[in-house]
Order: C-alpha cells, then sequence, then structure tokens
C-alpha cells in the first residue's frame, strides 16, 4: 500500500453557502469548476471544502474539530490576518514568527480554529 497523505479535507457546515462565501471572500480561496449539491470544494491542493452535515451529524453537539489541527498557507499571512480580524472573526492567537513563519489562529463562523503560516512547509 502506497497512502501518500491527505488528498481531500473537508469541514462540515451549519450554512454552507455562508460558509463557502466566508473562505472565497475573506479567506481567498478560489471555488473549483465543479462541486457536489452537498458542498463547495475549492481549489486546493490537498482539496478543501466546506459540506452539509452528514447524516447523524449534529454540529451543536460538541466542540467542532477538537483535537484536529487545520493548516492553511498564504506567503502573506499578516495581511490575511488584517482581512479576518476586519470580517469579524475571533482570532484566538494573533500573528508570531515561528518555525511555520509568520503564524496566526482564527476561528471561523462554525467554530472551526483555522491556523495560517506564511513560510512553505513542503520538501
Amino acid at each position: 500500500m502506497a497512502v501518500t497523505g491527505p488528498d481531500f479535507i473537508a469541514l462540515q457546515v451549519r450554512d454552507l453557502e455562508k460558509a463557502a462565501t466566508f473562505y472565497e471572500e475573506v479567506v481567498g480561496l478560489s471555488r473549483a469548476p465543479f462541486s457536489p449539491p452537498h458542498a463547495v470544494v475549492f481549489d486546493t491542493q490537498p482539496t478543501f471544502a466546506v459540506r452539509d452535515p452528514a447524516p447523524g451529524v449534529d454540529l451543536d453537539a460538541g466542540p467542532l474539530g477538537l483535537g484536529v489541527a487545520l493548516w492553511l498557507h498564504d506567503p502573506d499571512a499578516a495581511e490575511l490576518h488584517t482581512t479576518v480580524a476586519a470580517a469579524g472573526a475571533t482570532v484566538v492567537q494573533e500573528p508570531f514568527d515561528g518555525p511555520f513563519g509568520t503564524t496566526f489562529v482564527f476561528q471561523d463562523l462554525d467554530g472551526y480554529l483555522v491556523t495560517i503560516h506564511s513560510r512553505t512547509t513542503a520538501g
């Protein structure tokens, strides 16, 4: 078997279009040319999407994404921090310089924690 790593990451959200608009207009992701009816897929590598909850999933049952770290790369993380904060998202960790460049953490509309970093980590 030759697993190569994450290929598709999707967040289950309460309001699909509102979440998709946030990731498109505030975070700056571009929508992929095709998405299934229950999701909005973005043109990223690996593929990232927001989607309606799967049957039986209660997004209000507890903290979303507890224990999962979602990191997105932006070469100008400081500028994105300003944009995200101006849009009213909760910044839970202000920008700092670390091993992955300028890094900060915000909470999206559904409460998922998203880390943004500026240094490319691909080897």
